[in-house]
């Protein structure tokens, strides 16, 4: 049979008086004695709460240029909150790169523009700007409710879906060309090298 072992406690716990509380107490250092004990929680709380408040907000928030996005239409019904797709995100809303992306679960390929590569880029620059076009695409699908219209025709090779999205009936895709990262699609696509 296992031999019982008896819990001992590694600290000496102390009351509130010890740190300068209740009328004082008998030296025990106050509040700098207090945050010593205290740990890591009293300087990794503020910091997780600022991390999460930077992460949080948009660049247009934290001083970036703002540019003009299509505002929502009364016909664009569609709308999801759109993260960067991963190994472990649902295929319900997330953007793959700049042009693609799942909804639904269906995998669409936006159907009038063309964007870098970011599964398998030809340079650094291309992923570096294929890396951009994904963030910013991802910001304008979650700008607000969209449309899905359909392109001239249903799939692509890849067995993707083709629509041209759209807010207030102009083109998502058109705020990517404007910034420069991507171009109209012209029937192929070209290096970004």
């Amino acid at each position: 049979m296992a031999e019982i072992v008896p819990f001992r406690r590694t600290r000496q716990w102390r009351r509130a008086d010890y740190y300068g509380g209740r009328g004082g107490g008998n030296g025990g250092g106050g509040w700098l004695t207090a945050a010593r004990e205290s740990g890591p929680i009293l300087w990794a709380a503020p910091l997780a709460l600022g991390v999460a408040v930077f992460l949080a907000t948009s660049p247009q928030m934290r001083g970036g240029v703002a540019m003009v996005v299509p505002q929502a239409g009364t016909g664009d019904r569609e709308s999801a909150s759109f993260g960067q797709c991963g190994a472990f995100s649902s295929r319900q809303a997330c953007v793959i790169d700049g042009d693609t992306f799942w909804y639904r679960g269906q995998k669409i390929r936006v159907a009038d523009i063309n964007t870098p590569e970011t599964s398998k880029p030809q340079c650094a620059a291309e992923a570096e700007l294929g890396a951009k076009a994904t963030r910013r695409f991802a910001e304008l699908l979650n700008a607000g409710a969209f449309s899905l219209e359909p392109a001239d025709r249903s799939h692509d090779q890849y067995g993707r879906a083709l629509f041209v999205v759209t807010r207030g009936g102009a083109s998502v895709g058109g705020v990517l060309v404007r910034e420069g990262l991507a171009e109209e699609w012209q029937g192929f696509r070209r290096g970004w090298c």
